[in-house]
């Protein structure tokens, strides 16, 4: 198990079965507050010198020394007064003495900090075990800033900021008593993750803002190129669908990997003792610079490996890794991996249609959404997102249905209307919010709800690549040569730019593995088709021109129109509030379109 106290990378660690300060005194008195003090007067050496020659007189103390006499004087005063200090070296300048205080401050919040506890070592432990001792040390910090900051300025403060200066996050963990096989005996003893809390909003600033590279296949067994050890990983135990991914994280990844829990279900306890049917093995110290996946036939799992580098400090080689062995592991079953978005849109009288817009990534699909959101909105009641970029079509019964394999989405902030990321950013982690790839992951859906049967009414693909307007059915075939094509103009949201083509537009398990993926395309469209479903595409001009949303707004009112037709006796009509609607807002097509329903 981890030390009591781990800084480095830019982030704090804290165990609290070895380090929780109960009170003040704990807290001042205690090794890990020292340790800190000593790592913060080390890097003040490059970015701050006037506080560092302030606390190291000048260079006549080492960096632990100056640490040590500036513990003892801040345990000083707490109890007396600062004019009462005036013997003291560092009292010699309130103004300077000021700015470390603050100083201070400034630098344990800007790592990122996470606490966690041993569940199995409480016998009363529940979750308000852990809530409560971390809300605790963000009280004590908190107060105890504000003691010092008073004392020196002589006067008490006018405006009170009730910041998170706690961690950005706890967690619980437990060691794992029915192991799932021998061979892989490696990862028996790294503690399993079973409660988290998240702080939200939670700002994180990871190295990398771009995924590069493909997940490509190894027939070497990771285990048999492993460096772990367990005092420095963690095992976070998802449900991604319907499949139990166990994902074992570097601890110098901590922050991305508990971002995951966002994102994907949190298994079980009792679940995540089972058998898995995916592992990943994120931060793995080969020294290769590698992402690559492995089917361990005999035991049946797909097990990713994620190398160490700087390069991988990016959410989306967590999340693309588990929905990559995902795919691989459900087209095994017959199952047909979709790369897009999936809602069901409940309209005002209670009609429900299910949309899929397929396509990679930048072609449109969530910004079609949100433009269906606004030009719908005084005609939908709800919109119900059954996956936001990975999800599977299945075939029960000759019905197909779609199911999605994430209760959460990660989004690009520039795909969203100005105003959407702040309406969730509550619950909300972003990523690099300064760069021009900014994301964020926000919860959207239950597991129960995108795990259920969804049918499908509309399947289309979403052309961001030529420039034709709307929406538009598409033969079968034609249709499935389009999704088989995969085009889209990348937009630089990951290391392609310009025209590209990629099979299936899923370059996560179906490029990979085409000749399982193959039938089960051909499969799904016949019956798509039998169904009646309708098969197309929709416009979305994003490879022309981004900040133009004119193309998206009107593959919106093209989807709006299909959702409010009703058939009768074989003919499509629109509700009479919907023509108004439409006709307020509509491009030319979309008027032409009631024109002739009115003349049928």
């Amino acid at each position: 198990m981890l030390k009591k106290i781990s800084i480095a990378n830019g982030q704090v660690v804290l165990n609290y079965n070895r380090a929780y300060p109960k009170n003040r005194e704990a807290l001042l008195k205690s090794r890990t507050f020292e340790k800190f003090i000593t790592y913060f007067i080390r890097i003040q050496k490059e970015t701050y010198p006037k506080v560092y020659n302030y606390l190291t007189q000048d260079g006549k103390l080492e960096p632990q020394e100056a640490a040590h006499e500036l513990v003892y004087f801040l345990r000083q005063l707490v109890v007396f007064d600062y004019d009462e200090l005036a013997d003291n070296p560092l009292e010699r300048d309130r103004a300077t003495l000021l700015t470390v205080i603050e100083e201070i401050y400034h630098g344990w919040r800007s790592l990122k900090r996470f606490g966690f506890m041993n569940s199995s070592s409480n016998p009363d432990f529940g979750i308000n075990t852990l809530v409560r001792r971390d809300s605790d040390l963000n009280d004590l910090i908190l107060r105890t800033y504000r003691l010092y900051e008073e004392k020196i300025m002589g006067r008490p403060n006018l405006v009170y900021r009730q910041v998170q200066a706690g961690t950005n996050a706890c967690f619980s963990v437990h060691q794992v008593k029915n192991f799932y096989s021998e061979d892989y005996l490696q990862l028996r003893y790294v503690p399993m993750i079973d409660t988290v809390m998240l702080r939200t909003p939670m700002i994180l600033h990871p190295g990398s803002s771009k995924r590069t590279g493909m997940f490509t296949e190894t027939k070497e067994n990771p285990m048999d190129n492993l460096y772990i050890n367990p005092d420095r990983w963690f095992c976070l135990p998802l449900k991604v669908g319907k499949l139990l991914c166990l994902v074992y994280f570097n601890v110098k990844y901590i922050s991305l990997a508990l971002s995951m829990v966002n994102l994907f279900e949190l298994a079980t306890v009792e679940e995540s003792e089972m058998k898995p049917d995916l592992i990943m093995i994120y931060g793995n110290e080969d020294g290769l610079n590698e992402t690559k996946y492995y089917h361990d036939k005999e035991n049946k799992i797909w097990v990713g490996r994620i190398s160490d580098h700087p390069r991988m400090e990016y959410f989306g080689y967590l999340k693309k890794m588990a929905l990559t062995l995902h795919n691989l592991a459900m087209m095994e079953n017959g199952w047909l991996p979709i790369h897009g978005a999936m809602v069901n849109i409940v309209l005002n009288d209670g009609r429900s249609k299910g949309l899929i817009l397929m396509g990679d990534s930048g072609a449109g699909k969530s910004e079609s959404i949100e433009a269906l959101k606004s030009v719908g909105k005084d005609l939908i009641r709800d919109v119900q997102v059954v996956f936001d970029d990975m999800g599977t079509i299945h075939i029960e019964d000759g019905v197909p249905y779609g199911q999605g394999t994430e209760t959460g989405a990660f989004i690009r902030l520039d795909d969203l209307d100005p105003g959407t990321p702040y309406k969730d950013m509550d619950r909300s982690i972003f990523f690099a919010p300064e760069n021009p790839n900014a994301r964020m992951v926000v919860p959207a859906s239950s597991y129960k709800f995108i795990t259920q049967n969804h049918p499908i009414d509309l399947f289309c693909y979403a052309n961001n690549y030529t420039d034709s307007k709307g929406m538009k059915r598409l033969p079968v075939e034609e249709f499935k040569e389009t999704c088989k094509a995969g085009t889209r103009m990348a937009l630089g949201t990951t290391q392609e730019q310009g025209l590209s083509k990629t099979y299936f537009a899923n370059p996560f398990g179906p490029m990979q593995e085409q000749e399982l993926c193959d039938p089960l395309i051909d499969t799904v469209m016949a019956n798509l088709e039998e169904q009646g479903i309708y098969l197309g595409e929709v416009y979305t001009h994003l490879g022309f021109d981004k900040s133009n949303r004119a193309g998206i707004e009107d593959a919106a009112r093209e989807l709006l129109s299909f959702l409010i037709r009703e058939e009768e006796n074989g003919t499509p009509l629109v509700a009479d509030e919907a023509k108004a609607i439409l006709r307020e807002n509509a491009t030319k097509e979309a008027e032409e379109l009631i024109s002739d329903q009115d003349n049928n």
